[in-house]
């Protein structure tokens, strides 16, 4: 795991704060807190071409940090380790656009959602075989790849496919990063993802990514704590605050609209 321990610094550098008015909110006398991410998952937070730690999420916890008034630092896990680690204490809140469901809600505790989003599939900018989840199901020959354990990984397998979480079909990777990469290379013919992260990498890709056929569905994003975490009632209070002020707003219209992936 790496510490970026300037990361906190860098998103409040990065984003002018929207004029609140949060006196109500509780004061946590400058609690240390360790927030654990992927930094793999653009633009909600991902590193950019100067090797800093930045995106949505970071500016939402620099944030949530001054409104509470605690004190962040940031360490880095894989995805597929990171559910597990926060659950067992090692970290105070895991943020990697995860997705709420009960199943994990049994093993960490979630705040309220902060993003809702919709899964798309994104494919080759010169993309001509298939048209929609139907159109690839259809076509043994192709190809999709996903990350073990996440939500794409479970829509591409039950939505899309045949409900055989061994099916050949879908290729594995560590991260999301990685199975875009996968896409570009022509190693796999589709990616699932939330329609916010699929938007970013269609726009920085200069026609070379896009996204076709219907939504498969919403999702609600969450940060996740240890079960118990004194933290979820203020982190929810700060969260419900950034929505009645516009702060939630602007951090969309940053990341999702004004910022280009790899821009």
């Amino acid at each position: 795991m790496k510490l970026l321990a300037t990361a906190a610094a860098l998103a409040t550098a990065a984003f002018a704060t929207v004029a609140t008015a949060a006196g109500h909110l509780p004061d946590l006398g400058g609690q240390e807190v360790t927030v654990v991410t992927e930094n793999a998952y653009p633009p909600l937070q991902f590193i950019d071409n100067s090797g800093d730690a930045v995106g949505w999420e970071y500016d939402a916890m620099a944030e949530i940090a001054k409104r509470l008034n605690i004190v962040v630092s940031y360490e880095t896990i894989s995805w597929d380790a990171m559910i597990a680690a926060v659950s067992e204490g090692q970290f105070d809140i895991g943020m990697t656009g995860i997705t709420i469901r009960d199943d994990r809600a049994e093993v960490v505790d979630f705040s309220d959602p902060y993003m809702r989003s919709e899964m798309v599939m994104l494919v080759r900018g010169d993309e001509a075989r298939f048209t929609d989840a139907a159109g690839f199901a259809a076509d043994e020959d192709l190809l999709m790849a996903a990350q073990p354990g996440t939500t794409p990984f479970y829509v591409g397998v039950y939505d899309v496919l045949d409900g055989n979480e061994q099916n050949p079909r879908i290729k594995l990777f560590e991260t999301f990063g990685a199975t875009v990469q996968a896409l570009r290379a022509n190693d796999v013919d589709l990616v699932l993802t939330d329609g916010t992260a699929g938007e970013g990498y269609v726009a920085a890709s200069d026609g070379g990514l896009k996204i076709i056929g219907e939504a498969l569905g919403t999702e609600d994003f969450g940060f996740i704590f240890p079960k118990g975490s004194d933290l979820v009632e203020p982190i929810n209070a700060a969260i419900a605050s950034m929505k009645e002020d516009g702060t939630i707003e602007a951090l969309n219209k940053k990341w999702f609209l004004d910022f280009k992936v790899g821009g």
